[in-house]
This record gives C-alpha cells, structure tokens and sequence, in this order.
C-alpha cells in the first residue's frame, strides 16, 4: 500500500501528549471512584448513628410507657373505691383530679374547706408511698400541685380575671403543699416532699368543655400530676446527637 504525501501513518507510534492525556483521566476517574466509595462509607455510617440513637429514644419510650401504666394500675388500685366519694377521678395521663368543689375551697379563697383537709390527709400520705416505691422513685422528676380556676370573675374584663384567677390558683396550690408538708404521716419524706412537689397556679388556662362550651364547675379544680424523666432523658440524647 502506497502511502500518500501528508497522510499520517497509522502505524506510526502516538504523539506523547496523547497517551498522557489518557492517563490524566484515568487518575480522574480513579480518583473520583475513590471519593465516591468516602462519601457513601459516610453515608452508611451516619444512617448506622441514627438508627442507633433512634432505637435509644424508643428503648426509653417503651420504658416510659411501661412505667405510666405500671404507675397508673398501682394508684387506681389503691384509690378506685375513694374517688367516687372524693369526688376524684385518676386518668392515664396520670393526673389525679379534685374536682368536687363543695369541698375544695370557699369561693374566691385560698383556705382549704375542713372537707378537703380531710381528704387530703387520707389520700396523700397513700399517694406518696406508692410513687416513692423503689420501683417509681429515681423516675419520678415532678409531682405538680396544679390549681385551675374556671373563667369567671363577677364583671372585670377577660384578661383581669385572668390575672386574679392566676393569683387565686398559685395561692391555693401553696395552700395545699403546705398543708399536706405539715402532715405528720409524711415526715420521713419531708425532704424528697420539698425537691419533687411544685405548686403550680393556671388560672383559666386549661379549662374543661362540655359540647365545646366551659364547664365552670368542673374547671374548678385541683390535679396532682405525675412528670417522669423520660422526656429529660429523650432531650438529652437529641442534644447529645445535635452536638
């Protein structure tokens, strides 16, 4: 075969620059492969993390549940034939409500009614004994002494008899943990009595509905309500994860 004048030789060796401009993208794409691999590692080790920390926050949630219902068996053992004639009721939420406002307070007062001192002095020393049992103690972060008003106030406007409700209900919140501070049955207690039970005031804040319109009697109320720290414990892991 007769090779014309200025045709390239097929057969003549490549120019230099050519084999290395291969090899510069060979070393790209091995390059590339490389870094692929690094970020999907990462990426199966993040979803390793997460689902290590999410199974966390379900073992305490189980437990957490465990531990109410556990909780709430062990007091509507205890208090199932009293509320009918406290005029109490215990919910799952693990709230214990007063409701039977004869015998709570005189209106617009933060004295307790003889009636309640009494009911207090039953029930409290048996409620502390049940959330202070080994099994329930190192759990317990809260026991609120909630005080709730209905909405009323004579004639003021809305938000001033919000305010005197607010101050009303804090005042017989601190009324009742006096009283039930200064029960003889509960001395051994005293100091756990004093880091665990709040008083807490909420006026008008969580009123009860019937039909969608305000029960003003039943809104007036007392709730003794048991917080555990599985939510302390859940926060803490999402700060730990988000850190």
């Amino acid at each position: 075969m007769t090779q014309r004048p200025n045709e390239p030789n097929p057969f003549a060796p490549r120019p230099n620059h050519d084999v290395e401009h291969e090899e510069h993208w060979v070393s790209v794409s091995d390059l590339m492969g490389g870094l692929m691999m690094v970020f999907l590692l990462i990426a199966v080790v993040y979803m390793v993390q997460l689902e290590i920390e999410s199974r966390k926050v379900r073992d305490v949630a189980v437990l957490y549940d465990r531990l109410r219902t556990q909780l709430y068996e062990d007091l509507h053992e205890e208090f199932s034939e009293d509320l009918p004639r406290w005029g109490a009721e215990l919910n799952r939420d693990l709230s214990l409500r007063f409701y039977n406002t004869e015998v709570l307070f005189p209106q617009g007062e933060d004295e307790l009614r003889p009636a309640f001192e009494v009911i207090l002095a039953d029930f409290f020393p048996r409620y502390l004994d049940i959330i202070t049992l080994p099994k329930y103690r190192e759990d317990v972060l809260e026991v609120r002494i909630e005080g709730h008003t209905s909405s009323d106030w004579g004639d003021l406007p809305e938000d001033e008899a919000y305010i005197r409700n607010m101050a009303l209900s804090q005042a017989r919140t601190r009324t009742t943990l006096a009283y039930l501070l200064d029960l003889p049955e509960v001395a051994r207690e005293r100091a756990w009595i004093k880091s665990h039970l709040t008083a807490n005031g909420l006026s008008s804040s969580k009123l009860i509905e019937e039909n969608g319109e305000e029960d003003p009697v039943r809104s007036r109320r007392v709730e003794f309500r048991v917080r555990t720290d599985a939510e302390s414990r859940i926060e803490g892991m999402l700060e730990e994860e988000r850190q």
